[in-house]
């Protein structure tokens, strides 16, 4: 039997503002312990709380962005439950009357672009944390991240596969990063999602028992734990087996969910609303005065790289994926505006490596390797001063240090040789060298001439004009007095 699945995402997007959602208390990360906590985040008899207004302002920027319908009229509401780093015993969340639901975002699957609905986006407020000691037998609360704004975004159970789930969360993260509205730091908590995942026999439509799967802390984590637990589910199903609606938890190091709790029957959190927040009206003029200020996003971006700089579709969604990336382009093409898809090329494969084996994001990298930089590496390849390869150190080498290119390569002696006697002396003392490799070559096997460059390569170092020692070794070859 075939199955299908079907997976929802929940992400949770901490807000960057620089006071909580209902206090005035510093969300700043790495703070000592329950240093930035007063009466409303400890829950103290008496404290009232107040909304943020950019609180407000940057989760409709948010919506708007994901195309959602903004309510006229939201509320919020308590979430009662009874966690140790909840002081409160509640949580102050949106129920039935979310900011904005109804939206969507668009992800390109081998089919083309698909569309994955957003059900809801609504605020509240994250819980604080619980830091364990295996070694003590007690566990330490700290409260600094009580009260931290949070906007929940819940998909649709739409998402048909992990690579499409790890599509819509690079896609979003890029949304973010391009409205300013979150850092998206998974290792700080900024960003996290939690996965909802079924399966069914293919063509059904009522859905399987769910699988809500957490504790991943990056998008490839997210990928990894949906196959993983898909390939169990299907496990069970094709031995007869019961999938239990569980909670299960991610481990990264031995790579397989592992049961957490049950969810046979569904929590009651005693939802009512919060009596000391009165429901807000969001205006018209509100929504349209942040829907004027909304920057260009992925999508359209995407598409004009495509149309103005003859990318293909590959190369222009991994540029804009990242708002760093994107931005640095669009510096180089200022500069350069004639070599687009070179550019693109350095960035999508060399500089992304170089970033990757050094684990630096984007971002660290552009400050180092300028964009001026790049273009007048790209000169120096084209002028043939230096060679492609030598290219290659010299940009490990800049993004270490922050040296301009032709620094490093007057530093280093990596000019490349280009004077024509230079090199058919190379040429003929490889030649005198290697008279059988000649002698194949004369007699067709034409393989022979690229041993003859590599061993012409060796002895400069790399440092020979490819194309030059090309046309002379070949002039050479073609005497036949060697």
């Amino acid at each position: 039997m075939k199955y299908e699945t079907v997976i929802g995402l929940e992400v949770h997007v901490q807000l960057a503002t620089k006071s909580k959602i209902f206090c005035g208390c510093s969300t700043e990360f790495g703070a000592p312990p329950n240093s930035h906590t007063c009466p409303v985040c400890l829950g103290l008899p008496g404290a009232l709380p107040v909304l943020n207004e950019e609180v407000m302002n940057l989760a409709i920027k948010v919506a708007l962005a994901l195309n959602c319908s903004v309510s006229k009229i939201m509320k919020f509401d308590r979430k009662n439950y009874y966690y140790p780093d909840l002081p409160k015993n509640f949580q102050i969340s949106q129920y039935d009357m979310p900011l904005a639901s109804d939206g969507y975002l668009e992800i390109e699957t081998s089919g083309g672009l698909k569309k994955i609905g957003v059900k809801r986006a609504h605020l509240e407020e994250d819980a604080g944390k619980l830091i364990h000691d295996e070694a003590k037998r007690f566990s330490l609360v700290d409260l600094n991240r009580t009260g931290i704004p949070l906007l929940e975004v819940v998909s649709e159970p739409e998402i048909s596969a992990p690579e499409e789930a790890y599509q819509y969360l690079i896609n979003l993260k890029a949304i973010l990063q391009y409205l300013d509205v979150s850092d998206c730091n998974m290792e700080e908590g900024s960003l996290r999602c939690d996965a909802n995942v079924s399966i069914r026999p293919e063509g059904q439509k009522s859905l399987g028992n769910k699988v809500e799967i957490k504790n991943m802390n990056s998008f490839k984590g997210v990928k990894a734990a949906l196959e993983y637990d898909i390939d169990r589910q299907i496990s069970l199903a094709e031995k007869g087996e019961r999938i239990s609606q569980e909670t299960r938890l991610w481990n990264s190091q031995k790579s397989v969910t592992i049961s957490m709790r049950s969810k046979e029957e569904a929590h009651d959190y005693r939802y009512f609303p919060e009596p000391d927040l009165v429901p807000f009206e969001v205006e018209k003029k509100r929504i349209d005065g942040i829907k004027n200020t909304l920057p260009e996003l992925p999508n359209a971006k995407r598409e004009r790289f495509q149309s103005e700089y003859q990318l293909s579709v590959y190369d222009a969604s991994v540029l804009v994926s990242d708002k760093n990336m994107a931005d640095y382009f669009e510096e180089a093409i200022k500069i350069d505006p004639k070599n687009p898809k070179t550019i693109a090329n350095w960035m999508i494969n060399d500089i992304s490596a170089a970033a990757s084996a050094t684990n630096l994001s984007f971002n660290e990298v552009r400050i180092k390797l300028k964009s001026r930089y790049l273009v007048n590496m790209i000169k120096m390849i084209d002028s043939g001063l230096i060679s492609g390869k030598i290219a290659k150190d010299i940009l490990k080498v800049a993004i270490e240090t922050g040296k301009s290119p032709y620094e490093i390569a007057k530093e280093k002696n990596l000019v490349q040789i280009s004077g024509e006697d230079e090199i058919r002396k190379v040429a003929r003392d490889v030649m005198a060298g290697n008279k059988k490799s000649v002698a194949d070559y004369r007699e067709g096997k034409k393989q022979s001439f690229t041993f003859l460059v590599g061993q012409a390569m060796k002895v400069t170092k790399g440092k020979a004009n490819p194309k030059l020692l090309n046309k002379i070794l070949e002039e050479e070859l073609q005497k036949g007095d060697a």
